[in-house]
């Protein structure tokens, strides 16, 4: 299973392709005992953890997203405080970010 932004010749030889929300989907629904992962390395730990039962493999213990670790708790904080940098996104992309933001706030 990969992302989406790994390269055609990785996704062409994939089962699954999808975003880290389909992948963990897909490892917890997919009857495969061991799975090759072509993602960022970071969600190994997780999938372990949701897959007690299943081994995974990064596809490359030097699949790291650069992109993923400029985030950090700071920076956001930084960012609520300063109400900065200001993004702006179509309307309609603010409604599906609003809904997506609803339903991990939802009380379960």
């Amino acid at each position: 299973m990969v992302h989406p932004e790994c390269t055609p010749q990785v996704i062409e030889l994939a089962d699954s392709v999808a975003s880290t929300s389909g992948i963990l989907k897909y490892a917890r629904e997919c009857d495969s005992e061991e799975i090759i992962v072509g993602t960022e390395v970071g969600i190994i730990h997780r999938l372990h953890k949701e897959n007690p039962d299943k081994k995974f493999y990064p596809a490359s213990p030097r699949a790291i997203c650069p992109n993923m670790k400029l985030t950090n708790l700071e920076k956001v904080l930084w960012a609520l405080e300063d109400m900065a940098p200001r993004i702006e996104v179509p309307l309609e992309v603010a409604w599906g970010a609003r809904r997506a933001i609803d339903k991990m706030l939802a009380v379960r």
